[in-house]
């Protein structure tokens, strides 16, 4: 009779003195040492009120970060998403203050956003120019766009619909929360339980193996762009409603910080590993590491220089992922 040989499971122990381990779970493990301390120095962090408003603030990031996500699972990378986010937000806000009903300037200030992505993958799939350098002159561009339709002046929203989202919740949950977990399971699903997204990552791992397995690897790329796109048109709802108007100012913290919790989450910068929770946690952490500080009494100069410790942590560790 042939005997069965089972491999068995590192012991607790060896696990933890495996420095892959904490690696892998660096994000999570991150987030609650972070709750943990914040909780004990301010006795308001761990109140309903700020943890109400700590996952508001969140949302738009786990949106942005979400459709990051996508690009750098490729391998690329998109450096536009906080000024398209911009942009379909002045959108929105130009076309309801002509008349626009909010639902048309909603789904016009989205599909604005998707097709400034569009245009982005159309140069880096078939044009084969860098991402880098794309994604860095459709920022200036919709940066300008942006202040040229808006003429530099913010645009007030007053809109019921938005302030029922920005204010509205089922139960405890906001639906700001409601919109970034629908947008982060649907990611999920498609990423890991659909054919397209077995391309995102085969293309993101080994491009020349997955063209020669039939993967159209150009279509793929120009598809995460537009998906990005489209969750920069996302966050614009969430902007707009927030700031009860279209602010032509371009924000780069969202887009320093999306990229950060992407890091954060595990996603290898040179493509063929994704995750969406990943992101999602490391989003969670930048906003309890930004308003721990806050409560605090830290200075907003010194917080920019705690994120950025943090990501180079991280990127230290992602060396070590297994």
């Amino acid at each position: 009779m042939a005997e069965v040989t089972l491999t068995e499971r590192p012991a607790l122990g060896a696990r933890v003195r495996d420095i892959g381990f904490w690696a892998d779970w660096a994000a999570v493990i991150g987030l609650a040492g972070l709750v943990v301390v914040f909780g004990i120095a301010s006795p308001s962090f761990l109140t309903l009120g700020n943890i109400e408003a700590m996952l508001v603030s969140a949302a738009i990031l786990v949106v942005l970060a979400v459709g990051q996500s996508f690009v750098i699972a490729t391998g690329g990378i998109d450096l536009s998403t906080s000024t398209t986010m911009t942009f379909g937000a002045v959108v929105i806000g130009m076309l309801y203050t002509h008349g626009w009903p909010i639902a048309a300037a909603i789904a016009a200030g989205v599909a604005a956003a998707g097709l400034a992505g569009a245009v982005s993958g159309v140069l880096v799939a078939r044009g084969r120019i860098p991402d880098f350098v794309v994604t860095l002159g459709m920022f200036s561009v919709t940066t300008g766009l942006a202040l040229i339709l808006s003429d530099g002046r913010p645009a007030e929203v007053v809109s019921a619909f938005l302030l029922g989202l920005a204010s509205g919740s089922v139960g405890p949950i906001g639906y700001f929360v409601i919109v970034a977990a629908v947008v982060a399971i649907a990611a999920h699903v498609v990423l890991f339980h659909t054919r397209f997204g077995v391309h995102v990552l085969a293309t993101g791992g080994n491009p020349e193996g997955a063209r020669a397995m039939g993967i159209r690897t150009q279509r793929v790329k120009l598809a995460v762009y537009v998906i990005a796109g489209v969750l920069s048109g996302v966050a614009a709802i969430l902007l707009v409603a927030r700031l009860g108007a279209a602010e032509p100012a371009a924000n780069t913290t969202y887009l320093l910080n999306a990229i950060a919790a992407v890091v954060l989450g595990g996603v290898a910068l040179q493509g063929g590993r994704g995750s969406v929770l990943g992101p999602v946690v490391g989003a969670l952490l930048l906003t309890a590491l930004t308003n721990g500080l806050t409560l605090l009494g830290v200075s907003q100069f010194y917080q920019p220089l705690a994120v950025g410790v943090v990501v180079v942590a991280a990127a230290l560790l992602m060396r070590y992922q297994r």
